[in-house]
This record gives structure tokens, C-alpha cells and sequence, in this order.
């Protein structure tokens, strides 16, 4: 991880990481379960790790508390959290109906470079089915959300969104590395219904799709993952 964040930080000119590079950094390892739940996240580590003092940590570790993916317990400090089965619930109901307003607050107007990339994606996706590899599969995820995300012209909702997205992007990497194939096949079928919608021109489809597969996903969470170890 060092080496990493060291080639990062030359990459951008020899500056020190900034608050948001380390914010999206340990983001992505929650996300890649590199920190799983109830890893303890310690300020001085990290600022080591990345050459800074403990400030800019301090801050990203906020943003992130704030996204309800890590929490402060006294006597211990910053540690990763594990959702119940109640939460994770809760959080695709939301994503749910999040997806409804998409083609209805404020969407941004579909052009050629949203639908290059969606055939870009349905084109790794076929790839990714063929020789699948869990952390491609996430980044395909992120992708796909990033591009869902730029289609969303409402601030407000964009940023809810963003954020319960990063909340259940570390269940699909569980879910990836066991059930390899429903995932993939699940990702194939998404990205081609997405580029049917973005060649129709029709954002509330993309968003009324986007609720179809949202409950699909979390039908295979329900049945493979909520309950198996127990919650805190």
C-alpha cells in the first residue's frame, strides 16, 4: 500500500496527498475489503503511510463517518462498520426509491459519450463473465455508478445516491468472491438493459431500470449473504 500511495502522490506532482485522494484511497479499500469490519483505522498509521501530518486523515476519516461506513468507539478509536441485517435493509429500500427520481429531478440530458460508455461496460462485462475476477467486477460497479451518477442533474439527490452506493459496494465484493457467476451474469444483463434505455434516449427508464436490477441485487444479498454470520 505504501509503494501505491507513493507512485499516487509522484504521479501528482511530488505534492503531498490531498484530503480527498486519501478520503477516495481508503474508501476503495473498505469497498475492496483490504479494511473489513471491525478494523481499526489509526490516524498516525495512515499519515505515515501517506507523508502527511494527522490532520488531513483526521478529515478524511470524517467525510467518511459521515457516509456511515466507519464510527468512533471510546477507548478504541475509528474502526470499520458492519451493517446489520436490518440497515442493509433499510439502505436498498432507499437506493430503491433514489433510483425513481432519477429520471425525475432535474436529469441530465443523455449524449454520445454516456452511450459509448455503456457499450463500453456491457463489452468488459462479457469479458469479466468469461474470466471472472472479483475486484474487476467492483470496478465495473464503479464505473456503472459513475455513469449512472452523471445522468443525475439534481445535486441532492446525486450526492444520496453516491453515498448509499459506497455503503453497499463492500456486500458485492462478498458477494463476488463466492457467487462469481449470478453476480457477473447479473452485471451483463444490467448494462445491456442500460444501453437499450440510453439509445431510446429515455432517462426514466434508465432510473426505473436501475430500480428493477437495485431489488434483484438485493434479492441474491438476502438470499446468500443477510444472516449467515451474524450481526453486531
Amino acid at each position: 500500500m505504501d509503494e501505491i500511495a507513493q507512485n499516487d502522490s509522484t504521479l501528482a506532482g511530488m505534492r503531498k496527498p490531498s484530503v480527498d485522494f486519501i478520503q477516495e484511497t481508503i474508501l476503495e479499500r473498505i469497498c475492496f475489503l483490504e479494511y473489513v469490519p471491525g478494523d481499526q483505522l489509526k490516524e498516525a498509521v495512515i499519515a505515515r503511510e501517506f507523508g502527511v501530518s494527522r490532520t488531513p486523515v483526521r478529515d478524511a476519516l470524517s467525510r467518511i463517518s459521515h457516509l456511515g461506513l466507519v464510527e468512533t468507539r471510546n477507548g478504541v478509536g475509528t474502526v470499520v462498520v458492519k451493517m446489520s441485517d436490518e440497515k442493509i435493509r433499510h439502505l436498498y429500500e432507499t437506493r430503491q426509491e433514489l433510483a425513481s427520481l432519477i429520471g425525475q429531478l432535474s436529469p441530465m440530458q443523455i449524449d454520445d459519450s454516456h452511450r459509448a460508455e455503456a457499450r463500453k461496460l456491457h463489452e468488459q462485462a462479457i469479458e469479466l463473465r468469461a474470466q471472472f475476477e472479483p475486484q474487476e467486477f467492483v470496478r465495473l460497479n464503479q464505473k456503472m455508478q459513475a455513469l449512472i451518477s452523471s445522468l443525475i442533474g439534481n445535486q441532492v439527490l446525486r450526492d444520496f445516491w453516491n453515498q448509499t452506493y459506497l455503503q453497499a459496494a463492500s456486500l458485492w465484493h462478498r458477494m463476488a468472491d463466492t457467487f462469481g457467476d449470478q453476480v457477473s451474469d447479473a452485471l451483463v444483463r444490467e448494462t445491456a438493459d442500460l444501453i437499450t434505455a440510453l439509445d431510446k434516449n429515455d432517462i426514466a427508464a434508465v432510473g426505473f431500470l436501475q430500480r428493477i436490477h437495485i431489488g434483484y441485487g438485493y434479492q441474491l444479498i438476502r438470499e446468500n449473504l443477510l444472516g449467515k454470520d451474524g450481526e453486531e
